[in-house]
């Protein structure tokens, strides 16, 4: 049995189809990419597996039950957790009362007030955001605002972690640490699909890759055949 699965997944925005009987798997432990260029439909599907949408046809199933239409709340209880394109922090909030929010509400064991705290200590020490939990979150750098981002998604203890181009905006050795990061997470046993542009990443870090193209599935396979793809090559990664 698959972790999560898609079934001829699609949704409609008026005439155009954003995604087209997409259907596709992930197992414990993968670490899956999802590239394609802008406007491919793969934040689309990442927002039809959080249920900010609903396919319209197709079925989503997680660990063999129907997740179609679910509250969002609901799927992150049930161990789904994203971040998101443009980082979607409490701006206002200290970094670890961001985190905290993930803990106290994002499953479905509510801790108690110490233990959502101590939680939140131990996953910011985790992403290297310890030193500036105090700090107001809108004066993180980017880089430090997408690592805030990944913890408080884990703080929802999910079984399957969904990054939304975590790499994007950052400089090279800023990239080279989310990598490591990704990597880390994986270690933890946490399974990932990771939508990116930096091939980079991609290609080191994934074992799997799907590639999207005006909301169809053209492609999949392991790094070495993506790369190799002639179909790839000419519409995403070029000579």
């Amino acid at each position: 049995m698959h972790l999560l699965e898609g079934e001829g997944v699609s949704i409609h925005f008026g005439g155009l189809a954003a995604v087209s009987d997409v259907s596709f798997y992930i197992d414990q432990g993968e670490v899956l990419g999802l590239i394609g260029p802008n406007g491919a439909g793969k934040t689309t599907l990442f927002n039809l597996i959080s249920s900010c949408y609903v396919p319209r046809p197709g079925i989503l199933k997680f660990k063999g039950k129907n997740i179609t239409g679910m509250s969002p709340y609901k799927i992150c209880r049930l161990g789904i957790a994203r971040t998101f394109q443009t980082v979607k922090i409490f701006a206002n909030m200290p970094v670890i009362d961001n985190v905290r929010i993930g803990s106290l509400f994002g499953n479905t064991r509510s801790p108690a007030s110490a233990e959502a705290n101590q939680q939140s200590i131990e996953l910011l020490e985790f992403v290297g955001l310890s030193r500036v939990m105090n700090t107001p979150a809108r004066d993180l750098t980017l880089a430090n605002q997408k690592r805030l981002e990944v913890a408080r998604a884990l703080a929802t203890k999910p079984e399957l972690l969904m990054l939304d181009e975590l790499m994007a905006g950052l400089n090279p050795t800023e990239v080279a640490q989310a990598m490591d990061l990704v990597r880390q997470i994986r270690d933890k046993g946490i399974t990932i699909i990771m939508i990116e542009h930096v091939m980079k990443a991609i290609m080191s870090v994934c074992g799997r890759i799907i590639v999207l193209h005006h909301g169809q599935k053209i492609a999949e396979g392991t790094p070495q055949e993506i790369a190799n793809s002639k179909t790839v090559i000419e519409v995403y990664l070029g000579e």
